[in-house]
């Protein structure tokens, strides 16, 4: 017995101590004693203290509760056979009726003339109704009482049944004999369970064998571990043990070794949209133009699924492979409504009758398409690195949902969105210019070469395609099991959801963007700003009150202030007011004061960074980087010879900076810009600060521009504005001794009288 465990020592109960049962026959808590009794009279009193820790003391199986299932797990209602679960909920029907008069147990489910006369909580007692249904049962057929289960039913038996109801629910209306303790397979031996289980461990790492094989390693581990003459069943009781203990066996080796990692939830039953949703990455089969050099490159889509209706939520096109910045934006974009575009039209606006369209519409600000959202429970991916790092666990604490990744090469985990994919690739990309085909074998002449669309464009037809077509398109294998004959879609799904559990339209605040960036916790130098992954940024006017001051918070990061990053573009950092809680952009100080800077991301700067460590560069202020960043960029190649100059794996490179730039602009909401002073010497046009790249001449322009401007405050700064040179006969007439002073001169002297 030990210390956690809990004894029952009211009058009545029993105890085994030393073997001896024992029973209580009264306790005196005021002396912190009780008083056994054995089956012979004998009497015994005995300290709490020495009951509880005595090692041999244990309550008695005869009257606990819970002393008849030692050794086994609670039983539960899933464990009753066909037939079982309609007589034990008959059962419970006859207790609840007994306990509130209404067979439901609800009032406002009551059934045709209830609460009967009899079971009328309102005008009988507890103890009527019981002897009123004991009469009632006892009239019944005989047959028909033995077939239900309610022969000899007796007052006792009612009490005994409404303990076990409220104890352990349904299951504790059941029959004992219905759930009787299993004994196992009784033919089989230690010996053979042995090598049963060894073969088993054995055949797991090697290739896939047939029964027949595993039956001879059976019966050469029985015989050279246990010796010749130890009896093993025959090959037709091995194969159903087998079978019994491992299943039938036909799923694929590397299959079946990945499977037996543990399950601790079970399968999981999709009843409502979100709770599971299906995330994953695949390279898009079209080849599209980028929008830099034009040149024909491979895009990846990230798609995400709801579970139980099969609608597509959300998608995302990046350049090259996505990461945990765009998975977060990609989840982002299932919690929010999806705006209406300027070429749809009313059949794409929000169809689901549950929630009028207009009423969303007041919501959100804009109006909405036919595209469900919500916040996903359970979000459903592979092992990719995007989804196993620190940065999508905060997003997971943010939106309120669970990243939870399938099991190793266990793709059925997520079957749902890899089917998704093959059905969009059949009804959509086959039909496109430069298909490529889900084979090199199978690929065109030249795919590469037939592009024609561009990575919007693209991104434009897919976004129509799933609210005009996919949402719209009836599941048919895929329909709901509360209805696989009916005609459904994902969009009449959804509908039937408002029904069935009710829909909670949570739309977040566009401020989700930052919360969603990558934080760092930084202090804020009272020069040069805040420092970011080896950058510095500042802003005088958003930093002017919080310079060299500590922040309030406390914890972990106690003194220091919250910065956010977005990693596909460097060029600022966010940071939050304390007082007003709005958002603004801190530049890189090495930003040129005048013209343009390209965009960059994360792999540039650390590029930048190790470029100027390795050439010994240690600058007092980021704007001595500013050669060094345009450098990589490409600004030392003539804009006349870029495309020719660099390697098709460089202009995807450039391309992606500015793809991943332009999606982040899309992404952040929109504010209004704060008023920033410009240089007298070459002003900047309002709103041509943040103008979107589209093609390489452009890049390059901006690049030259940001290098001129550069230089120009570079010598603006070391050499001093010249000073005009002083009129002709300026020094002969300051240094000349026959100059006649003037009147006022003589007036200072005294006048005439004070002359000569």
């Amino acid at each position: 017995m030990t210390a956690s465990a809990v004894l029952d020592l009211s009058p009545g109960a029993g105890l085994v101590l030393d073997g001896t049962e024992w029973t209580v026959e009264r306790r005196e808590p005021h002396l912190g004693r009780v008083q056994l009794v054995k089956d012979d009279g004998t009497r015994e009193r005995m300290t709490f203290r020495f009951l509880a820790n005595h090692p041999q003391c244990r309550p008695s199986s005869r009257t606990s509760a819970a002393g008849a299932d030692r050794g086994r797990q609670r039983k539960a209602s899933e464990d009753l056979k066909a037939g079982r679960l309609e007589l034990t909920e008959l059962r419970m029907a006859h207790l609840l009726e007994v306990a509130t008069g209404f067979r439901s147990g609800d009032p406002f489910h009551s059934g045709p003339g209830e609460p009967r006369a009899e079971y009328d909580p309102a005008t009988t007692t507890l103890t009527e109704r019981r002897h009123a249904k004991v009469a009632e049962l006892a009239a019944l057929d005989p047959a028909h009482a033995k077939l239900l289960g309610l022969s000899s039913v007796g007052y006792r038996t009612l009490i005994r049944w409404e303990n076990a109801r409220r104890r352990f629910g349904l299951v504790g209306c059941a029959d004992d004999r219905w759930l009787r303790r299993s004994g196992g397979t009784r033919t089989v031996s230690e010996p053979v369970r042995e090598a049963v289980l060894a073969v088993r461990e054995e055949t797991k790492r090697m290739a896939k064998v047939s029964m027949r094989t595993k039956d001879r390693m059976i019966r050469q581990y029985v015989r050279e571990e246990f010796g010749p003459e130890t009896k093993v069943p025959s090959y037709d009781t091995l194969r159903r043990l087998w079978q019994e203990w491992f299943g039938p066996g036909g799923a694929r080796q590397r299959y079946a070794r990945s499977a037996d990692l543990p399950e601790p939830e079970g399968h999981v039953l999709v009843h409502r949209p979100g709770q599971v949703v299906a995330l994953d990455t695949t390279v898009l089969p079209v080849m599209v133009r980028e929008h830099v050099f034009g040149d024909p490159v491979k895009m990846h889509l990230t798609l995400a699924l709801d579970v139980c209706t099969h609608s597509l939520v959300a998608f995302r096109l990046t350049l090259v492979s996505d990461t945990s910045v765009d998975v977060a934006m990609v989840l982002r974009d299932v919690t929010m409504p999806l705006p209406m575009r300027a070429d749809w039209g009313e059949d794409l606006e929000w169809p689901y009758p549950g929630l009028p369209a207009a009423v969303v519409a007041e919501f959100a600000g804009h109006a909405v398409a036919g595209l469900p959202f919500f916040t996903p429970e359970t979000v459903t991916t592979d092992h990719g690195s995007v989804y196993r790092n620190h940065h999508l666990v905060g997003v997971e604490r943010v939106l309120g949902c669970q990243v939870l990744p399938a099991r190793v090469l266990r793709p059925t985990d997520k079957a749902a969105v890899e089917r998704a994919f093959g059905v969009i690739r059949q009804l959509l990309f086959e039909h496109l210019i430069g298909y490529t085909g889900v084979d090199v074998a199978d690929r065109g002449a030249d795919p590469a070469a037939d592009a024609v669309l561009t990575a919007d464009q693209l991104e434009h037809l897919i976004a129509t395609w799933i609210v005009g077509v996919w949402q719209k398109r009836k599941l048919g294998e895929y329909a709901p099991a509360w209805d696989p004959d009916g005609s459904h879609s994902p969009n009449s799904l959804f509908a039937a959801s408002f029904a069935q559990t009710g829909f909670a339209m949570d739309i977040p605040s566009p401020e989700l963007f930052y919360e969603l960036l990558p934080a760092h916790y930084v202090r804020i130098d009272k020069r040069r700003g805040v420092k970011i992954r080896g950058l510095w940024y500042d802003d005088p006017d958003v930093l002017r009150d919080y310079r060299g001051e500590l922040s309030t918070r406390g914890g972990k990061h106690k003194g220091k202030w919250l910065i956010r990053r977005d990693p596909r573009d460097r060029r600022q950092v966010f940071f939050q007011d304390p007082l007003s809680h709005a958002w603004h952009p801190l530049p890189w100080t090495g930003m040129p004061r005048a013209g343009q800077m390209p965009a960059f991301g994360d792999a540039r700067a650390s590029a930048l960074l190790a470029k100027a460590a390795a050439a010994g560069l240690k600058p007092k202020s980021d704007a001595e980087l500013l050669p060094v960043l345009l450098e990589l960029i490409g600004s030392n190649i003539p804009v006349s010879k870029w495309p020719t100059q660099m390697k098709k794996s460089q202009r995807t490179e450039h391309a992606r900076e500015t793809h991943q730039a332009r999606a982040a602009q899309a992404d952040r909401p929109p504010s209004p810009p704060a008023p920033a002073p410009q240089p007298a010497a070459s002003p900047v046009p309002a709103g041509e600060e943040t103008v979107t790249v589209l093609s390489w001449p452009g890049r390059a322009r901006q690049t030259q521009e940001a290098v001129a401007g550069e230089r120009r405050r570079r010598r603006e700064a070391v050499r001093p504005a010249p000073v005009p040179p002083p009129e002709l006969g300026h020094s002969f007439r300051a240094r000349s001794v026959f100059v006649l002073p003037g009147d006022d001169l003589e007036e200072d002297r005294g006048g005439p009288d004070n002359a000569g």
